[in-house]
């Protein structure tokens, strides 16, 4: 009698759950998808910008940047418009707020080695590996007479926008990054300059040495 009344019930229950699976499935309207077995999959539960949510003490689920990171295109301090009347008035007004020690340089000259070398060549003389394998990239050397006093203004300027085919680093770096690669560049210059200015003793220095043989 109980298995009897058992198959009573199960057989009307049986039938309903068919036929909610069978519209479920059967329903052409995007509007009405029928019955969700799984909602995360069709309702995100992330949060909406500027939606309130108890997540956070001030109830706005719009987050301020995560310290240490920088929003794609954002530049902090950096007042200069993307034109050639910005890039000569930074050149004469910006200048490094870091004293270019050792420090600084170490840091450039690691910065420098993932963002700049493969472009600019080790030692910044424009052979790097794009160049040598691919010589579509004309890049200029840091020791030529348009670049080997170049005001540390316009090399910020440029790497935060972008020069000719050097496209904008300002989301990959960040002013202080720029900065202290800027530092491990001049340091690089002022080896070149000081080994410019010895050749002409040297070259003397040697003329000398010929004459008394």
């Amino acid at each position: 009698m109980k298995n009897y009344m058992l198959k009573m019930i199960l057989k009307p229950v049986a039938f309903a759950f068919g036929i909610a699976v069978f519209s479920s499935c059967s329903n052409d309207d995007p509007q009405k998808p029928g019955l969700e077995f799984m909602p995360d999959m069709y309702r995100s539960s992330s949060l909406e910008t500027y939606q309130p949510t108890s997540l956070f003490s001030d109830s706005s689920s719009a987050r301020m940047p995560v310290a240490g990171t920088i929003p794609r295109g954002y530049n902090t301090y950096f007042a200069y418009a993307n034109t050639t009347e910005g890039y000569e008035a930074a050149g004469v007004e910006l200048k490094s707020p870091f004293e270019s020690h050792e420090e600084n340089i170490k840091e450039g000259d690691r910065l420098f080695k993932i963002y700049c070398q493969h472009c600019h060549g080790e030692k910044g003389d424009g052979n790097g590996t794009l160049r040598v394998k691919n010589d579509k990239f004309p890049v200029p050397s840091y020791f030529d007479d348009t670049r080997i006093n170049l005001p540390e203004g316009k090399m910020f300027f440029s790497i935060t926008y972008g020069k000719n085919l050097m496209g904008p680093h300002a989301s990959q770096l960040n002013p202080d990054q720029r900065w202290k690669i800027i530092s491990y560049i001049k340091s690089l210059q002022a080896e070149a300059i000081a080994q410019k200015s010895k050749q002409p003793a040297e070259v003397k220095a040697d003329s000398t040495a010929t004459a008394k043989n």
